[in-house]
């Protein structure tokens, strides 16, 4: 029987929903192992909020879901997975709890029955002090409207789609609901209101934060965990939204306890520079900072220069990496004050308990100036300290007469017995703010080149050098190893596909702009940024086969663009939002983004696919290979074994057409990657090394090299892949760049030809994006 590798090949993610359930999994299995992967990473696996196509909204007690199967159907996926020489990897969601409907969640349902005398009242993040005890819930619209309040004859008190329970004794049948909900220990108020009386995840008003730091919450959401840990039932673990928790270095201690020397992963957003601590014990993240170093190398700089002339003619907007800065600093603020007012109230309220000398105004602002301004993800890690204090230093001096509120926050993130919990609530809160601020909102509200405004990426540093790059993977290869590369999720906002044809508009920028003021003028949209947004994302997943023959948009994805544009719109905020829909501009971008995919302006659009897709083909297949065999683990994302036009979710959580063809160029691909390293598991696990391989000539920089190895030894691989690949065609252009290939002789993967010493990208790669060598 075939052994799970302790290093992971590859891993396979997978979304699981009431209709591809445990048992659906077992399905592809012979197809899995054929591709090569080692690791099977499944989506959350408890029990959920009736209807949940994501499992993040799960519900207590802790249990694997019926709907996915229960504890016999993952056994036996497990067992079978297992005679397959696949693990598992479990993604396990301890920030936070579904709470829409509190029937079906008993912690919160104890809570709104008895509020603060609950028993399971500390296992969330409360604060009732802004309502006299009452637990303030923002579930109504900014009119504060209770006219849709019902009581049904349960007892419960119904508010559209959300379920809340009732005191013992406060409802009779018949009641009027305003009059029951007057008895309760809870009160809705408007979602603007800034009375909010539990910390959510982000924004969102239906999943409430959990205080793991509570010994007693976490034995009551880990217990299952432990279970399946004592039989042996997973090898690995991902933790979703790391950096949400009170204290993530304490909650990775106890479940490496926990889960012994099985594989640990966290979901952690790492900028440019930016490094794990080495206190958190785990193998590394999910690998958003390996996307963005992939991404930002097939980005040409170059050619964003001229695009953000182009962005500033159409939107009036420079949209280049000062303006973005600009642009991210004012989005900080206003999300922050619009949409975080509780996480800034409860740290200033600590700070206040600390130092109540000083005007409780200027900690405010005090706070506010630090959340606004912090550029690493998370403020608390050990290795963040100093960066922390020396912004703390630049504010001081930009603001001389708050000194004395920012030394008490200096104070607080350096001694821990000072305000208690102050500098965890400012860090979480810094987390929170840039992913809705950025990833949320102002990816949404400019449009330079959407393909780099992505998780995990930099829009105002969208390119790196090769240097740049190869010094990355190396410090990857000594540090993290194990760590996940991830090239799609079910997070991102579109897939690695669309990315890699939306990155060539900066390949053809002057031809790109001669196509947008031509559509423009036949037909100008009613908002030019967000007809900017959408038109680069039409040209990401308009139809091209292989052969770069273009068509037209089907009903199918007319309609899913149609689904992603209203979503845009409402998370950008400007034409429409989620919190006052504004049906008539969405319908008009609608009508003209129909109208775009019509006509003279289609045979306009496919001409310009036409002239991009196969290089965009080519850099798909090399940024795949990248993701496969650059220090890490490839984490290949449901169905992006082939080409995948995915959007934003739900859009690339559809269900996969497994019975697409084992012999695409791309299936073909990772199975030739996963088969490489497969027969040299030491140059690529823990111990591996990276050498950048040197390329000459005037089309070097479009060559991406380098070995893989043991420490001591002569490297046992070789990976070439081209980049920047419009100007770089099969042909003479590739004889102007020349490879030195490591001491020996090297045989090519595919083609069975050797080579040695140096050798021309036309020797090496042919008319191939992507060439293997091993050394004889």
């Amino acid at each position: 029987m075939p052994t799970v590798p302790t290093d992971p090949v590859a891993t396979y993610r997978v979304q699981l929903t009431p209709e591809f359930t445990f048992a659906e999994v077992v399905g592809i299995l012979d197809h899995l192992t054929a591709l090569g992967v080692s690791h099977l990473h499944l989506s959350p696996i408890l029990a959920a909020m009736p209807g949940s196509t994501h499992g993040y909204d799960w519900c207590p007690p802790a249990r694997i879901s019926p709907v996915l199967g229960g504890p016999e159907g993952y056994r036996l996926l497990r067992e079978l997975a297992r005679a397959a020489g696949i693990g598992i990897i479990l993604d396990i969601v301890p920030n936070h709890i579904g709470v829409a409907d509190a029937r079906r969640n008993e912690w919160w349902a104890d809570v709104l029955r008895y509020g603060a005398a609950s028993e399971y009242a500390g296992f969330f993040d409360l604060d009732t002090v802004v309502a006299d005890g009452l637990l303030c819930l923002p579930w109504l619209g900014s009119d504060g409207d209770l006219s849709g309040l019902v009581l049904d004859g349960d007892g419960c008190l119904l508010l559209g789609d959300r379920v809340l329970v009732t005191a013992p004794g406060s409802s009779s049948p018949g009641d009027d609901p305003l009059a029951v909900l007057a008895r309760q220990h809870y009160r809705l108020v408007p979602f603007d209101s800034r009375l909010i009386g539990y910390r959510r995840f982000l924004a969102v008003n239906d999943l409430a934060a959990l205080r793991q730091d509570a010994p007693e919450v976490y034995d009551a959401t880990h217990a299952w965990l432990r279970e399946l840990a004592a039989d042996d039932l997973f090898d690995g673990v991902r933790v979703d939204h790391l950096d949400g928790l009170t204290d993530p270095v304490g909650y990775c201690d106890r479940l490496r306890t926990d889960i012994g020397d099985r594989l640990l992963y966290v979901e952690k957003g790492l900028g440019p520079g930016e490094r794990i601590d080495p206190v958190l014990p785990v193998d590394g993240t999910t690998g958003y900072e390996q996307l963005r170093i992939i991404e930002a190398a097939f980005t040409a700089a170059s050619g964003v220069i001229e695009l953000s002339e182009t962005h500033h003619l159409v939107t009036g907007v420079v949209g280049d990496g000062d303006e973005l800065t600009a642009v991210a600093n004012d989005l900080r603020h206003v999300t922050l004050i619009d949409m975080f007012p509780d996480r800034v109230r409860r740290t200033t309220r600590l700070l206040e308990e600390a130092a109540p000398e000083l005007p409780a105004h200027h900690l405010h602002q005090a706070v506010t100036a630090l959340i606004c301004e912090a550029r690493i993800a998370r403020m608390d890690y050990p290795s963040a300290l100093p960066a922390a204090l020396a912004t703390l230093d630049r504010l001081k001096r930009r603001n001389p007469d708050r000194t004395e509120a920012f030394d008490v926050l200096a104070h607080a993130f350096q001694d821990a017995t000072f305000a208690p919990g102050a500098a965890q609530r400012l860090a979480e809160a810094v987390s929170a703010i840039n992913a809705k601020a950025f990833e949320d909102i102002g990816y949404h509200r400019t449009a330079r080149l959407v393909s780099v405004q992505e998780i995990g990426c930099s829009p105002g540093v969208p390119s790196v050098t090769r240097d740049v790059f190869h010094r990355h993977n190396a410090e990857r290869a000594r540090d993290l190893p194990r760590g996940l590369s991830a090239l799609s999720t079910h997070d991102t906002k579109r897939s690695e596909d669309v990315r890699a044809r939306i990155a060539l508009i900066a390949q053809s920028p002057q031809r790109w702009s001669i196509l947008v003021f031509t559509l423009l003028r036949m037909l100008p949209p009613p908002d030019a940024m967000t007809g900017y947004f959408l038109l680069q994302n039409l040209i990401g997943v308009w139809p091209a086969g292989d052969d770069g023959a273009t068509g037209k948009p089907s009903a199918a994805l007319s309609a899913r663009l149609r689904d992603y544009a209203r979503k845009a719109m409402r998370e950008g905020g400007t034409v429409s939002s989620w919190t006052a829909v504004d049906d008539d501009a969405e319908a008009a971008v609608i009508e003209w983004l129909d109208a775009v995919q019509t006509g003279a302006q289609a045979a306009l659009i496919a001409d310009f696919v036409a002239g991009i897709a196969p290089s965009s083909r080519d850099e798909a297949l090399s940024r795949k290979a990248l993701s496969l065999l650059l220090p890490g683990v490839g984490e290949i994302y449901q169905g992006t074994q082939w080409w995948d036009d995915s959007l934003t979710d739900p859009d690339n959580r559809r269900p996969v057409d497994y019975s697409q063809s084992p012999d695409h160029p791309k299936t073909a691909l990772v199975r030739a990657a996963l088969d490489l390293r497969r027969r040299h598991p030491r140059a690529f696990g823990p111990g591996g090394t990276y050498r950048p391989l040197r390329v000459s000539g005037p089309k070097a920089t479009h060559v991406l090299g380098f070995a893989r190895g043991t420490h001591d030894n002569p490297p046992d691989v070789v990976v070439l892949t081209i980049r920047l690949a419009h100007t770089f065609r099969p042909g003479v252009e590739r004889r102007d760049a020349t490879i030195d290939l490591p001491i020996g002789l090297w045989r090519d993967s595919e083609t069975g030809r050797d080579h040695a010493e140096t050798a021309t990208a036309a020797e090496l790669l042919g008319d191939r994006p992507v060439v293997f060598l091993e050394r004889l």
